[in-house]
Formats: structure tokens, C-alpha cells, sequence
């Protein structure tokens, strides 16, 4: 079973250095060996997550500076979401990078050989089994996803990436000086279910360590938009190409989720924190962060643009039920990861769809398309019902449990505050996606279709959008079958602490 832990780091960065190495003799002969590759690797992950715990030790730098890896209930959640939405936006991508294969466009085998190796670090910052490794494989992510934004080498490009690297290496940094603070305190880097709030409680330097908490966790929530550090999004989301938007929202700002997660209560436990200021001041940034990522969406004209916003607000969905510090909140927390990941890869892909099909951009240039283009904007559709929480659509059932656990969190105010912002949010998330679907369907006396091409860009392109429309379906018709992994998942971590 090490083996199988250590293939699942290994496979995709060999394939990429392949792709990086080799030159195939047709383009053809690269897209089969990328697709084979990412199947292998899900196949891989999901064989893994259905086996027992393991754990093993990839390098050691000092005796506690130990880089090592280990499954658990919270690393098969995040590895398997990550490799169901890397698989679906690699599909999409052999067909919808063709438009961009003309002169100055970044080559394409760049572009898989970035896609593989992003595939491995998270891999890598899913199964970390300490503060290290996550810290380590933290900063590959940035700095090995960094290069897809910039995927078409223009001035808006590289400026996005830029920006995106800044805030995620500032964001680091903050992490990393946690990092010493709790690790000095507690003599472990090591994560354990419940936290080491015991060793923090008996320090003496509660102040500092509550405050170095505090730092980390915002330094991470900038990979996961928590405001002020959320700037990052809406500016590389509509340079970069849809597929690399797919996965950076659906999965790869999940990362600093994942950071936070194991923070809260798998090293300073929520004993710690529950009640203190730093839990207030984490919640009023959530909902902060949720209302004004909606409310920005609202009034974006430009498609991936609005698509990001509302990234900004989903994201901090998950963010508030972590800082319920609860088993629904927990529970709801980490339904919205899965779920999001489903509904906006699937929206981003869409509007790929829209851009490779049409050249356009703006929300008001969909009208009529939906007649010439009904994979693409029936997929829109559904992933757009999940996202604004209508059942019986997956996102219903994620919004449903933050809810019970802002009500159930017992602090003032956020028993009624939460479930009032999740509300007037999914009002404003209708507002933003469902004149879309409306405009694409029934666009009235301003019909656009005849300026769109048909066919959907063949299967590459249908079939993924297909895959994830459906999963948001599925995933609420039977969130019966999930929602109990995810109880226990809760109320086992919080029991231990």
C-alpha cells in the first residue's frame, strides 16, 4: 500500500516529464498519453481511498522537519475531488486549447506538462501529515499552477499571474510563521485529530499562540479568497484558459480550505479556539467575504469574471461552516467543497464553451445560444440550480447544513446572521447566473444563435460538461448515501478534541 501512496505522487510527474521531454509525433499521440495519465491517476486515487489508512515518510531534512504522507477520511475526500475534476477539465482541454495553438500562444504540451505536476502537488498537500508537508507542497502548488494562468502569454497573462503568485506566496509566509510559533509550542509538526490544544492550553502564551492561529489561517485563506486577500481570483480567472479556471476553482483554491481544515482541527483543535475572538473574527470575514463576492458577481458583465466573484463568496461557504467549529457546520463545510467543486468546474467549462464557440466574453452576448449550444447551457443550468442551493440539486444540501450549524454554534448573533447572509447570497447568486440560463433559452426579438457554430465541440468537449452536470444531480438526489461519511467524518474529529 506505500507503493500505491508513493505511485500516486510519481505517475504524474513522470508523465510529465515525458510530456515535457518527448516529442510525440502527433498531437494526437499527446493528448492520448495526457488522458492516459490523468485516468491512470484517478484510477489510482480512488483504489487508494477505498483501502485502509497509511502513512510513510518521503525525506527527512532535520529530525523534525519531516516531509511525509498519510490517508485519511479528510485526504480521500480531497484527493478524490480532485482527481474527478482534474480528469473532466483535462478532456475538455485537448479540444478547447485549439484555439489557442496560433502564434504566440503558449505551447500545449507546456500546458499538460503544468497540468500533470499542478495534479501532483495537490496529491501531495492532500495526504500531508504534517504542517510541513503541507507547507512544502503548499508552495509547489502555487508555484507549479502559476505557469497554466499565464497559458496564452499576453500582457493580461502574465500580469494575472503574477498577481496570483504575490498573493499566494504572501499568503504562505503568514502560514509558515504559524507554523514556527504553534510547532515551538506544541514540539509536533504532526497533525492529530482534535488538535494539540491541550499542549497550547499549558504553554502560557495563549495570546501569541491565538494570535499566530489567526495569521496562519488567513495567510491560507488567501488560496481560498478569504477577504482582504481574495483579489487574486477575479483577476486570473479570465486570463487564464477555462480549463485551468476549472481547476483552480474547483479544486486548487480548495487547497487553502484543506490548510485551514487541518489548522483548525487537526493541530490547534477547535477546544482552542471555539469562543474566542479569533473564531468571531474568522466568521464575520466568512460571511464578509460571501456577501461581497455576491454582491460583486451581481454587477460583472464579463462571463469567467462573474464566474470568479461568485468563487470568492462559494468558497467562503465552506470556510464559514470550519469556523462553526460544529459537526453540521464541519459537515456542511466539507459537503460545499465537493459539491462546489462539481457545479463551478462544471460553469466554468461552460463558459469555455461559450468563449471557443463564439470569441465572445459578455453575458449579454449568450442570448439565443442556448438552441445551438444546449450541452453547454442545459450543463450551465444545472451546475447554476446547485450553486444557488435548489434542491433537489447537491448545493441545497451543503447550504442546508451551514445553516443548522449557525444555529447551532450557540455564539451571539451568528445563529441568525449566518442563515440570513446564506439566504440574501443565494438570492444574489440567482441574480447573477439565472438571467444566463434565461437570456441563452428565451432570448426574445434578440436572438444570436445563427452567429454560433453547432456541435459542441465534439465529445472531448460535451462529455465532461455532461459528467459534472450530472454529478451535481446525482449528488443531491442521493446525498443520503454521502451525508452520513461526512457526520462521522465531523463528529469524530470534534469528539477527539
Amino acid at each position: 500500500m506505500k507503493i500505491l501512496l508513493l505511485l500516486i505522487l510519481l505517475l504524474p510527474i513522470a508523465a510529465a516529464a515525458v510530456v515535457f521531454l518527448v516529442r510525440f509525433p502527433s498531437r494526437k499521440g499527446l493528448l492520448l498519453f495526457t488522458g492516459g495519465a490523468l485516468l491512470a491517476e484517478t484510477a489510482l486515487v480512488t483504489l487508494l481511498a477505498c483501502l485502509g489508512d497509511v502513512s510513510m515518510t518521503l525525506f527527512s531534512m532535520t529530525d523534525t522537519l519531516v516531509v511525509a504522507l498519510e490517508t485519511d477520511a479528510v485526504a480521500r475526500v480531497f484527493m478524490l475531488t480532485a482527481v474527478w475534476v482534474f480528469l473532466p477539465a483535462g478532456v475538455f482541454a485537448f479540444r478547447y486549447l485549439e484555439h489557442s495553438a496560433g502564434e504566440g500562444a503558449f505551447p500545449e504540451h507546456r500546458f499538460y506538462g503544468f497540468f500533470l505536476l499542478s495534479l501532483a502537488a495537490l496529491m501531495g498537500m492532500d495526504l500531508a501529515s504534517n504542517l510541513v508537508t503541507l507547507y512544502f507542497f503548499f508552495e509547489m502548488l502555487t508555484l507549479l499552477s502559476m505557469p497554466l494562468v499565464l497559458h496564452d502569454r499576453t500582457e493580461t497573462a502574465f500580469a494575472a499571474a503574477l498577481k496570483y503568485l504575490f498573493y499566494s506566496i504572501a499568503g504562505a509566509l503568514a502560514g509558515l510563521f504559524a507554523i514556527l510559533v504553534l510547532t515551538h509550542a506544541a514540539g509536533t509538526a504532526s497533525f492529530a485529530p482534535g488538535g494539540h490544544a491541550d499542549a497550547f492550553a499549558a504553554s502560557g502564551n495563549r495570546g501569541l499562540l491565538l494570535a499566530a492561529v489567526f495569521v496562519g489561517i488567513v495567510g491560507f485563506g488567501a488560496k481560498a479568497g478569504l477577504y482582504p486577500l481574495h483579489g487574486w481570483l477575479p483577476t486570473a480567472h479570465p486570463a487564464a484558459p477555462a480549463p485551468a479556471s476549472a481547476i483552480l476553482s474547483g479544486v486548487i483554491a480548495k487547497a487553502g480550505v484543506l490548510a485551514i481544515l487541518r489548522m483548525i482541527y487537526f493541530y490547534a483543535g477547535p477546544a482552542f479556539l471555539s469562543g474566542t475572538w479569533v473564531q468571531t473574527v474568522l466568521l464575520i470575514l466568512a460571511l464578509l467575504t460571501v456577501f461581497m463576492g455576491s454582491m460583486t458577481a451581481w454587477r460583472e458583465k464579463i462571463l469567467k469574471k462573474r464566474l470568479a466573484y461568485s468563487s470568492v463568496s462559494q468558497i467562503s461557504y465552506a470556510l464559514f461552516g470550519l469556523f462553526l467549529m460544529n459537526a453540521q457546520g464541519l459537515t456542511g463545510g466539507l459537503l460545499q467543497v465537493v459539491f462546489h467543486a462539481a457545479a463551478k468546474s462544471c460553469l466554468f467549462l461552460a463558459a469555455g464553451s461559450f468563449i471557443f464557440h463564439t470569441g465572445k466574453i459578455s453575458v449579454t452576448d449568450v442570448k439565443g445560444l442556448g438552441r445551438k449550444l444546449p450541452v453547454t447551457f442545459g450543463a450551465f443550468t444545472m451546475a447554476a440550480l446547485s450553486l444557488i442551493g435548489i434542491p433537489p440539486f447537491a448545493g441545497f444540501v451543503s447550504k442546508w447544513y451551514l445553516a443548522l450549524g449557525a444555529m447551532d454554534t450557540g455564539l451571539p448573533v451568528f445563529g441568525w446572521l449566518g442563515p440570513v447572509v446564506l439566504l440574501v447570497s443565494a438570492l444574489l447568486t440567482a441574480g447573477y447566473l439565472l438571467p444566463v440560463v434565461v437570456d441563452a433559452f428565451f432570448p426574445g426579438n434578440t436572438d444570436r444563435a445563427a452567429d454560433a457554430p453547432g456541435g459542441e465541440g465534439g465529445a472531448l468537449m460535451a462529455l465532461p460538461l455532461i459528467l459534472l452536470a450530472a454529478a451535481v444531480l446525482v449528488f443531491g438526489l442521493f446525498s443520503g448515501l454521502l451525508t452520513p461519511y461526512f457526520l462521522d467524518l465531523a463528529s469524530n474529529v470534534l469528539a477527539a478534541g
